[in-house]
Order: C-alpha cells, then sequence, then structure tokens
C-alpha cells in the first residue's frame, strides 16, 4: 500500500501535489497509458517481465529531463559581486557538458557549452553559468533556441559589456534515426554586445574558447 504525504512538487506547478512515502512523485494513469502505447506501437508487449514497471520509469524520467521547466534560470544571476579588484576582461567558463532533448523527436541532445561575458563592474559566481545553461537545456529545445536564451539571459540579468555562447551538440534524431550519421557536430554561436560588434573582441574570445 502506497503511504500519501503532503509536500510540494519540485518540478511543474505551484500547487501542491502528493508524494509518495519513498519522496517519488505518483505517475497519472493518463500518463503511464501513454507510454503503454508507445511500446505497443513500438512492438513489443507490455505486460512482458521486463516492461512491467517501464512506463512508471518513463513518466519519472522524463519529469526529470524536463526540469528545467520549473525553474527560472535568470534567478541564478541574481547574487553578483562588485569587489572583483577592479576586473574587467573576460570571464568565461568553457567546455561545460549538457544534454538537451529535441523538440521534434524528443531525441537526445548530448554537447558541450563555452559561455563568456566581459563584465562592466559586477561578476557572477561561476557556477551560475552553468545552471543557466542547465535551466535552458532542461526543456524540449533546439539548438539555435538553446544558444540564444542562455547569451540572452545572461545579458538581461548582468548587463554586460558582451556575451558570448558557443554550443557544440550531436543529436540523436540525426545518430539514431533518420541519415543515421555518427561523428556529427553541430555548432551555434550568439555575440551580443562588443562581442557582436568589435571584431577584435569577438576574435579574442574565440580564441579563449578554443576556436579559430
Amino acid at each position: 500500500m502506497n503511504v500519501m504525504v503532503r509536500n510540494l512538487c519540485p518540478v511543474g506547478d505551484d500547487h501542491e501535489h502528493d508524494i509518495l512515502e519513498d519522496g517519488k512523485i505518483p505517475v497519472p494513469e493518463h500518463v503511464l497509458a501513454a507510454v503503454r502505447t508507445l511500446i505497443e506501437w513500438s512492438g513489443d508487449d507490455v505486460q512482458r517481465e521486463g516492461l512491467l514497471d517501464t512506463p512508471k520509469r518513463v513518466a519519472r524520467a522524463w519529469r526529470e529531463y524536463c526540469s528545467g521547466y520549473a525553474m527560472d534560470p535568470g534567478l541564478h544571476l541574481s547574487r553578483t559581486f562588485e569587489e572583483v579588484g577592479g576586473y574587467d576582461e573576460v570571464v568565461l567558463l568553457r567546455d561545460i557538458p549538457f544534454q538537451s532533448h529535441c523538440e521534434h523527436h524528443m531525441a537526445p541532445i548530448t554537447g558541450t557549452a563555452s559561455i563568456a561575458y566581459l563584465p562592466k563592474d559586477r561578476v557572477v559566481g561561476i557556477s551560475k553559468l552553468a545552471r543557466v545553461l542547465h535551466g535552458f537545456a532542461q526543456r524540449l529545445q533546439v539548438q539555435e533556441r538553446l544558444t540564444a536564451e542562455v547569451a540572452q539571459c545572461i545579458q538581461d540579468h548582468l548587463d554586460p559589456r558582451g556575451v558570448a555562447v558557443v554550443i557544440e551538440a550531436q543529436h540523436g534524431c540525426m545518430t539514431g534515426r533518420g541519415v543515421r550519421t555518427h561523428g556529427v557536430n553541430m555548432v551555434t554561436s550568439r555575440m551580443l554586445g562588443v562581442f557582436l560588434d568589435d571584431p577584435r573582441s569577438r576574435r579574442e574570445v574565440l580564441s579563449l574558447m578554443g576556436r579559430p
């Protein structure tokens, strides 16, 4: 028998949800039915022993994959620091690993991002740049939008002199289906401020990112 307690759902809206005693969120029957239908459509038997608990596992996994919908990534940039010893050069976090899922086939997007900004008079803790990336990545995405959202979020909340975001990733919708082409990386970039307007600044930040 499942014992229920009341708690706030860590993913989703602001309403209270039932939480099982083991800390897991119960999965609505219509969600379980949807996963079962997909398994049957794929050609397998949902009553097979190895698949009996799969609908529940899949449902909870997708709540985790898409946990970014419950986040405001900009909140990670709310605490800044002004005592930086007069530092006014590029701040760069390079090769941040991330995983997302494409909105067209819900297939994995796996890659790395390099995020840089040129501060005016304040900086943010470097881990917050990674949290902004993950907040947007943990949604159904296209790589182009993900790149733009991360850059614009930093621009809006830190008001730096420039922002540069470069993402390189592989897409499961290309490697696991369709053309089935492996080892191909997609690269997207978004430059704002001086990194867009000043070719010298753009070359500098791209060089720091390890890109020609």
